[in-house]
């Protein structure tokens, strides 16, 4: 079952890279906090590093004025999320999060089989709003669409 605004999001544990790979829980990531979690379906690819990621590294000081931290998430590990994160120069806090299993993707019911691409398995697109880890806004994209996960989607949006 997908989940839904006003659903408590599910427990599940990140990595980071930080002091080296570092496991993060939602806990760590949402309790009392504001927070936009933006999924992509894989660090690197075309959509994901022209327009997504930069979308929230252009706006990020419009999400800081309403006090939301951002938190990009993909079904990759946390050596590839953080050179992504470097080669896009997001700034350190851009909370950029390894869901390596595609557990958190699971729970949430919104994982992608992309193994006709090479891919296996891989989060769908989509962003939500939280507050205390609780959803607000949820917004999936359709297939091969970037419209209502963008940045600017959510700042609409919260």
């Amino acid at each position: 079952m997908t989940i839904q605004v006003g659903d408590t999001l599910p427990q599940a544990t990140f990595n980071m890279l930080l002091d080296g790979v570092q496991a993060v829980t939602t806990d760590e990531v949402f309790k009392a906090k504001k927070v936009v979690l933006f999924a992509v379906p894989g660090a690197f690819t075309p959509t994901c590093s022209a327009k997504h990621l930069p979308g929230f590294i252009e706006h990020l000081d419009a999400f800081r004025a309403k006090d939301v931290e951002v938190a990009c998430m993909a079904v990759n590990d946390a050596f590839v999320m953080d050179a992504w994160a470097r080669s896009q120069k997001a700034p350190k806090d851009i909370m950029m999060l390894a869901d390596g299993n595609g557990a958190f993707t699971k729970a949430l019911g919104l994982e992608l089989d992309a193994s006709g691409f090479g891919m296996g398995l891989r989060a769908q697109r989509f962003a939500l709003y939280a507050e205390d880890g609780v959803v607000k806004v949820l917004h999936v994209e359709a297939p091969g669409e970037f419209k209502v996960s963008s940045a600017e989607a959510m700042l609409a949006a919260i």
